[in-house]
């Protein structure tokens, strides 16, 4: 199973607050091990799920929170980020959970949806569950060294 850590933090639903969430990433993948440009994409991609939850908080009219959740593993590492600021219940989150379709319409996923396209692209799993207000679950995954699979194949042929 490999070592996992699980932190969460939560913040107001107000754009100001991106940037602390972005500090956060940056400090937890560093620490982890990941390069300098996967560290620039999970903050992009980290700063447009919360930026998703924070128009939908402003539309519904609440000053809400928003809820992020790092899962630390020895190979990956997931992001949850969630538009209703409750604590994450990890089971529930894992089993009512579906992977991002890009042919879903942008209606089913609200207004800002053009976001998760961006995200998709950036990380190497995307999915979401929106029974209970949004939770998008990404997930990059860790690449020894830098080393990525092309660079082994190359290797075993020469």
């Amino acid at each position: 199973m490999g070592n996992f850590e699980f932190s969460e933090m939560r913040v107001p639903a107000k754009a100001d607050y991106v940037g602390i969430v972005r500090l956060s990433i940056s400090g937890i993948a560093n620490r982890i091990g990941f390069t300098y440009d996967e560290i620039e994409d999970l903050k992009i991609a980290v700063s447009e799920a919360i930026t998703n939850a924070v128009d939908h908080a402003y539309q519904e009219g609440d000053n809400g929170e928003v809820s992020v959740g790092f899962g630390v593993y020895d190979d990956r590492l997931e992001v949850m980020v969630a538009d209703h600021g409750g604590s994450f219940d990890l089971n529930d989150v894992k089993g009512g959970i579906g992977p991002y379709h890009s042919s879903e319409s942008v209606e089913n996923l609200r207004e800002g949806g053009f976001g998760l396209f961006l995200i998709d692209a950036l990380m190497d799993r995307v999915e979401i569950n929106n029974h209970d207000g949004v939770i998008v679950l990404m997930t990059k995954y860790l690449h020894e060294n830098g080393v990525g699979l092309d660079d082994d194949q190359i290797s075993a042929t020469q």
